[in-house]
């Protein structure tokens, strides 16, 4: 298989960018313009296909190299940098679903069950990987999401930020030199790429929402990439 198979090659019908376009289209419509980072940095799910930018991760060798990618000295050395770089990101998500919650912005059984379920996720996600980290753990940044957690945009904010995890995550999966830390990475991991899937279905219940590429294989992302395009937002203070 052609490791950089174009968006045209695989997107014959143009299901995925008619998908991905029509969720961050509805974003800026309504004046949203913190989103727009990922959708330009490539790593707001779908989004990552317009353009004809390539697929580069459709094999394992492929998706990235051992040792490349990773956070910066300042996240710590090795595994535990890694970890604080997982951390951040968790923060980021744990603070944006307890506001959620705290606004009770979740319309029907269906958004009420999955906001309820990812705020118990995320936050457990920050608890697991500050035990690991103990006395090492970065502190949880200051955020301000702005209108993000709004009833209007919080869905499809969430699908933009746990596409994006799924993608970190994965960057960093040759990375990680213990075997019990790339068993958590993974464990965690897996929940990210459910959240993400769910998210999507409630943006557009529609077969693509399920996995933005469409098909079995899940682009990443390195630290670089995803730190430049979270700083975007202004999420973080």
């Amino acid at each position: 298989m052609d490791p950089e198979l174009t968006i045209e090659q695989a997107d014959v019908n143009g299901d995925i960018r008619e998908t991905a376009q029509e969720a961050m289209d509805g974003l800026e419509s309504r004046g949203d313009t913190r989103l727009g980072f990922l959708k330009k940095a490539g790593l707001a799910g779908g989004a990552v296909m317009g353009g004809g930018a390539l697929l580069t991760a459709l094999t394992p060798a492929g998706a990235m190299a051992a040792g490349k990618g990773r956070p910066p000295a300042s996240f710590g050395k090795g595994d535990i940098g890694i970890l604080n770089y997982a951390l951040t990101l968790e923060y980021l998500e744990a603070a944006f679903y307890n506001e959620a919650t705290a606004k009770d912005v979740a319309s029907g059984a269906q958004e009420s069950a999955f906001l309820k379920a990812v705020t118990a996720d995320e936050n457990a996600h920050v608890a697991f990987l500050k035990k690991a980290l103990g006395s090492k753990a970065t502190s949880a940044p200051k955020v301000d999401f702005g209108d993000a957690t709004s009833k209007a945009k919080w869905l499809p904010t969430s699908m933009v930020l746990e596409n994006t995890g799924v993608k970190a995550y994965g960057g960093q999966a040759l990375n990680i030199a213990s075997p019990a830390y790339i068993s958590a990475a993974l464990s965690i991991w897996a929940v990210e790429a459910r959240h993400a899937s769910v998210a999507g279905l409630l943006v557009k219940a529609a077969p693509e929402s399920i996995s933005p590429e469409k098909g079995p294989f899940q682009t990443t992302a390195t630290a670089a990439e995803i730190l430049k395009a979270v700083e975007a937002t202004g999420f973080l203070v």
